[in-house]
Formats: C-alpha cells, structure tokens, sequence
C-alpha cells in the first residue's frame, strides 16, 4: 500500500520478552493465526503517517518523563488483533494493532506506552540480557552435569544412574526458568510503578492503563484459574490490578478524561486500521447508517480497498469537505486513486496533503509514487527530489530504492536505476541480486566515483552476509 502500509519487519527481533518466553516456554499474547504469521513469515509493520503521529501525540510527553529521548526511540506498529506491547531492539516499542483498535480511549494506550518506557528508561532490556545469560549458563552447567551422569550411568550399565541424571538435566532448567521468572516478574512491577510516575508527571490518568489491565485479566481468567503464580513472566493479573489501584486512585488527575480533539483522533486511528486490515468488519462495526466521521472513514477505505471508487470518492469527498485541514483524508484521496490506477487524478489531494504537512517523510514518499504512477517522465526528477528527502529521516526504508529506480527507469538512466535495485536488493536482503545489480552498476559508472564506491560496498557487504 502507500499512505498505510504493511512491511515485513526483515530484522530479527531481538526483544528480551520473546526470548524469555520462549526460555519458558511460552507463547506471545497474539492469536494463533498471528502467532503462525510472525513463526512462518516474521511480524508485519503497518507504517502510516495518521498514526504513527498520533503515537509520537501520545509517548512524546511520557519519553521526557521518563528521560527518553524522543528522537531516538520509537513506537512501531504490528498488524496483529491482539493486545499487546513489547519493548526491543534499544529503544523501540512494538505495539500491536489490536492495543489501538479494541482500546475505548487514547490514555488507554498512553498507559501502556507509559509502562513499556519504564522498561527503558529502567535499562530492563539489557539486565534480562545478562539474566537470560546467567539462567542459560545454569541450565547449561546443569545439563552438562546432568549428561554425564547419563552417559556414565550407561557406560557402566548402570540405569540408576542414568535415570539420575535426566533428573538433574530437567531440575537444573527447571530452576533456571523460575530463577528467571522471578526477575521478570520483579521488573515488570518497577515497569507499573514507573508507568503510575511517568503519568502523574504529566497529569494524566492511570485509569486508562487499569482498565486495559482488568480487559486482559478477564480474557485470561480461563487460563490463570488454579495456575501456579511462579510459573508466569508477569504478575497475576488481579494482583497486578489490585496493587496499582490505591496508588492510581490517590492521584488528583485520576478522573482527568481525555480531550475531545484527542478522542476524534484516536476515533478516526481505529477506523483506518479497521478499514485496512479488516474491510469486511468495518461495514458491520461502521454500518451505512453511522454518518460520523470515524464511521464514513473506516467505509471509503473498505470501498476504496475493493476497487469500488464509485462509493468511496463521494465518502472521501465529505470527509475533506467536513475537515479540509486534515491532511490525512487528502492522502487518503491519493491513495485511492494510485491504487486503482489513476495516479494522475490523485496528484491535487497528495499536494493539498503536501501542503499541510509538508516534511512528513511518508507523505513524500506517497507523493513520489503518484508521481511515478503516471508514468510520465516529466514527473521524474520530482520524484526523485521528494524521495531523497525522505530519505533523511527514512533511511532503512528499502522502498525509496525500489521507487528511486523506477524513477530513474523513467529519465533512461540506467546504470544509477540498477545502482539503486541493487540498494533496494541488498536492504530486503536478496544477495543474489544485490550482487548482480552492484557488479552491473559499478561497470557502467567512473572508477573512483561515488557510485562506483557504493557498488563496491554492497559486494562488499554482501558476500559478508
């Protein structure tokens, strides 16, 4: 897609909280279909402008809060029903579409991002490194100890022995899974008090992280029933909630609701992910007699992302003409006409978009692409212009290559074309084409020079890989 869209997230994810459960055995918070997604084929990453600007609205004041520099860290959306976040990879926290969609108000979510910049700002991240090492290292030394009383046992034909040993392998990881989960619980507690500090600092409510807390206490009530409380990763649920809820209550912004332009934000943020991921259910939560923006904008997207233009333009149109300042609905003008094969009709609403937020790095690149679908070379050096702007704050985005060729295709300029399918290759990680690309690029381009360097960094780099 352009202004929304799904990416495969190409790194591996290194969160803590993925590796201690899967030391526990455990599985994520995701459903079974999503849970297979992320195992078969890694996470999908919805990027959208709307969005992750109304989340930069939300974590900005808790990352000063809590002493985190906003331009460093992150919040990064995954396509996934669930409720869920995590924090991973430095200073990024990865929450799941289902957190936003299924949440009644913003400062729901603002708790949870809250309690994740706890684990930040508190460096969990890496003391569980160094807690996964000294659990494995148990479990390890014990396995090893435990092996060899096997295979002596056996050497000497002694069952007893061997029997004995299986026995130490399977106590010594035993004990290292609870070791460990006693210092996750413990970290995710300091996580909710610090979540309770960072949002009296900035006076809002704690109410919103609660009443998302007693939602996955009462979804999980089938599975915790009778469960042994040390065997988990975090705190029981209704302890968790009972523990925070004096601290939470005795603040005097408690009762402090969220503003209304936020609720319509937040409103409309649910209505584009439903739109998108699930356009089928957007007819039946948002039926044709909701005439509120939320619900006319969830339907134009659904129509829109079946090919009906016919239904959605008209949609499309009320929407800007109820609120011509919000650049979204005229990206989402845009995106509908690319997407279905009329990029020229689109290019006034992504230049009315433009014209509104005029450095949005994603907007730049669903200007360039309106641009390149049309086809026309004239549009070219445009698109390359907005594209290497993008770049700036975009850098790991491996489309801008992709469109960069396109648009250099477009001028006849071949050999900075391929330099740049070989950019696009090597970033979603095709070394057989990025070597290919590269070797045919660093021919056509003068020894020495930029382009040729660059070639011979991608060779480089890609026979390391």
């Amino acid at each position: 897609m352009a202004g929304m869209k799904p990416v495969r997230l190409f790194q591996r994810l290194t969160a803590a909280s993925v590796v201690a459960s899967l030391l526990c055995g455990q599985a994520l918070a995701v459903t079974d279909q999503s849970d297979k997604k992320i195992r078969d084929q890694g996470p999908t990453v919805i990027r959208d402008a709307e969005i992750e600007g109304l989340l930069r609205i939300y974590s900005g004041p808790i990352f000063k809060a809590a002493g985190i520099n906003s331009k460093a860290a992150r919040v990064v959306v995954i396509g996934d029903p669930a409720i869920n976040a995590f924090v991973a990879g430095g200073q990024r926290i990865f929450i799941n579409s289902g957190l936003i969609t299924r949440s009644e108000t913003p400062n729901e979510v603002i708790g949870v991002l809250a309690h994740e910049s706890g684990h930040i700002a508190g460096g969990h991240l890496a003391k569980m490194n160094s807690e996964l090492a000294a659990a494995s290292t148990q479990a390890i030394i014990g396995t090893l100890v435990g092996m060899a009383a096997v295979v002596g046992g056996a050497m000497a034909g002694n069952s007893t022995a061997a029997q004995a040993g299986t026995g130490v392998i399977i106590g010594a990881t035993n004990a290292a899974h609870r070791n460990f989960l006693v210092y996750q619980r413990g970290m995710e507690a300091t996580a909710d008090e610090s979540a309770i500090r960072y949002l009296e600092a900035t006076h809002q409510s704690a109410k919103g992280m609660l009443d998302l807390f007693r939602i996955m206490a009462n979804e999980s009530i089938a599975t915790t029933h009778g469960a042994d409380p040390y065997a988990y990763s975090h705190p029981m649920p209704f302890d968790r909630i009972r523990t925070l809820e004096a601290t939470a209550k005795a603040s005097p912004y408690y009762a402090t609701p969220d503003s209304p332009a936020l609720m319509l934000r937040h409103k409309l943020a649910q209505a584009k992910l439903t739109g998108y991921l699930e356009p089928q259910l957007a007819f039946q939560k948002y039926p044709a007699s909701d005439n509120s923006l939320p619900a006319r904008y969830a339907r134009a997207i659904a129509y829109f992302r079946r090919g009906d233009l016919a239904n959605a333009m008209p949609i499309i149109d009320s929407l800007t003409q109820d609120l011509p300042q919000d650049p979204y609905f005229w990206e989402l003008k845009a995106q509908a006409y690319l997407e279905n094969g009329r990029a020229d009709q689109g290019l006034p609403a992504i230049r009315k978009a433009r014209s509104i937020l005029p450095d949005n790095a994603l907007l730049q690149i669903l200007h360039a692409q309106v641009l390149l679908g049309s086809e026309n070379p004239a549009h070219a050096d445009e698109a390359i212009g907005l594209l290497k702007a993008a770049q700036r704050t975009e850098s790991g985005d491996p489309m801008i290559y992709k469109f960069l060729a396109q648009a250099y295709g477009l001028k006849n300029q071949l050999p900075e074309a391929t330099l740049a399918t070989a950019e696009f290759a090597f970033a979603v990680g095709d070394k057989q084409l990025a070597v290919e690309k590269a070797t045919a690029a660093q021919k056509a381009f003068k020894r020495g020079s930029p382009e040729w360097l660059r070639a011979g960094d991608i060779l480089t780099f890609a026979a390391k890989k």
